[in-house]
């Protein structure tokens, strides 16, 4: 018996359906910045559902990568910002994407040596140094003792960020 020409042309669609859903995921990657390797975590709707959010308890800290990408035994967390890229990444950009190689570390049990800020128009990547996770944790016991406290000052001099502030009507020490 000779097999219909249906049964042939199934096989074939679902191996060209499958290479055009790699050719359009890896040109999808390319334009936003991504780096070769494995998505394994991404925070993003056009990716579907989100994943859950990251958590250490021994610090209590928690994030939402927008990507993380397996390269060898190595992984590492992407943060996609909207706006074209400074001259130099933005403190809290480095400190945010600190976080997510922390949590990364904490996870997985394997220290990314970087992560990836992709803006618009650049990526910068930052080393995750000893020194780059002692700022964050210092960071993150300095928030959660001013918390609780009554008066913490202001911690910038930029108009435009107070302008943007959500606590702009109440805050006594707007600019």
């Amino acid at each position: 018996m000779r097999p219909s020409s249906s049964y042939l042309l199934i096989p074939l669609a679902f191996i060209l359906t499958s290479l055009l859903i790699l050719v359009l995921s890896a040109r999808f990657k390319r334009r936003i910045g991504l780096p070769p390797g494995q998505l394994v975590y991404a925070d993003a709707e056009n990716w579907g559902k989100p994943h859950k959010p990251i958590y250490d308890s021994a610090l209590g800290l928690t994030g939402k990568p927008d990507y993380l990408i397996r390269k060898k035994d190595a992984t590492i967390p992407v943060e996609v910002k909207s706006t074209w890229a400074p001259s130099s990444p933005y403190d809290s950009h480095v400190m945010q994407l600190a976080a997510y190689c922390f949590l990364v570390e904490s996870t997985t049990g394997t220290r990314p040596s970087y992560g990836l800020l992709r803006y618009r128009n650049r990526t910068f990547k930052i080393r995750y140094s000893q020194e780059l996770e002692e700022k964050l944790i210092d960071i993150i016991h300095t928030i959660r003792l001013e918390k609780n406290s009554r008066d913490v000052g202001r911690s910038h001099n930029q108009p435009r960020r107070c302008t943007r502030c959500g606590y702009r009507n109440i805050c006594s020490q707007r600019i």
